[in-house]
């Protein structure tokens, strides 16, 4: 063996892959202008020195509930004021049982409906 010379590849390693997974594989490798070969060694490269690329996790329970409740916060703060202006009809439903006038719809003035 000469020095500065790569070792030879002599190892095969056969994996089983449904015909459009391999077709896209080989497509994609031939658009980043590397052979299939190339870009497995790479990946088999990265997984011996611990670079692997760590599998996105999903937000627990507890940021799940929390954005819940930001969702519901921000559904409530468009849906207040809009419940908390008084119609015409609820207007002129309060006034006709505020017999008295006063602002204040008593017991008694709700119950003599």
């Amino acid at each position: 063996m000469s020095v500065g010379k790569p070792p030879k590849k002599s190892e095969v390693l056969e994996v089983r892959l449904p015909h459009e997974t391999k077709a896209a594989f080989m497509a994609r490798c031939h658009g980043a202008g590397r052979t299939a070969s190339e870009a497995v060694r790479v990946f088999i490269d990265q997984e011996l020195a611990g670079k692997a690329a760590k599998p996105a996790r999903s937000p627990g329970p507890l940021w799940r509930a929390l954005i819940a409740a930001l969702a519901g916060l921000a559904v409530g703060a468009v849906a207040v004021p809009s419940l908390a202006r008084p119609t015409a009809v609820s207007r002129a439903t309060f006034e006709r049982l505020d017999k008295n006038h006063d602002g204040v719809l008593s017991f008694e003035e709700f119950s003599r409906r």
